[in-house]
């Protein structure tokens, strides 16, 4: 059994200057044909990063968007404002089409709608979404709330689509819940997993 009290985990993100935060794995959630997965507990001042890993998140509809939105209140609402900016990559498995752009319809100018982290997943039975999410210092009471997220999909029409998305929630109070959902339909199977990062 992986025990994940004393990993090591080099990312460019981390609190620890060195680059090496310890992760503790704090929960995780596996879809089984679900509205949502939603992380309610455990996201407080115990750490000052927290980082989401999503693997294999298959959706039950196809051509559909990861997406995800932040609370103040324990998941009673998901609706806190955000400013958002979102690039992404592509290229098909025929290597006739690639590009790099940044996508004005797919980032958020303080708005409170959930913000999309994985684009244009397929449904077939090898296709699914994986990458993560950091968030930064949410039990702040004097700063917003900054996030990162790469995520990248196996497209419906067969292309590898890597989203990178990053922006602010805007607001001085706690955020203590987080809610992830597809824009259409269930998330048919797929586990999410939060880490604590000192």
């Amino acid at each position: 059994m992986t025990t994940y009290s004393n990993l090591k985990y080099d990312h460019p993100f981390s609190a620890n200057a060195t680059g090496t935060g310890a992760l503790t794995k704090i929960s995780s959630q596996t879809a089984s044909s679900s509205a949502s997965l939603s992380f309610t507990t455990g996201i407080d001042s115990t750490y000052k990063e927290y980082m989401f890993k999503f693997i294999n998140i298959h959706p039950a509809t196809d051509n559909v968007d990861f997406t995800f939105n932040a609370s103040t209140d324990t998941g009673s609402n998901y609706n806190v404002t955000k400013t958002t900016t979102y690039f992404r990559a592509y290229h098909d498995e025929a290597d006739s089409s690639t590009d790099v752009a940044y996508n004005t319809a797919n980032d958020i100018a303080q708005g409170t709608g959930y913000q999309i982290i994985g684009r244009v997943i397929g449904n077939d039975n090898d296709q699914s979404a994986s990458g993560y999410l950091y968030l930064f210092n949410p039990s702040s009471t004097t700063f917003v709330k900054h996030f990162i997220s790469n995520v990248n999909s196996y497209a419906y029409h067969n292309y590898s689509v890597e989203a990178f998305v990053a922006g602010y929630a805007n607001t001085t109070s706690a955020v203590d819940a987080i809610d992830f959902k597809m824009s259409s339909g269930n998330i048919d199977s797929g586990t999410i997993i939060m880490y604590g990062v000192s």
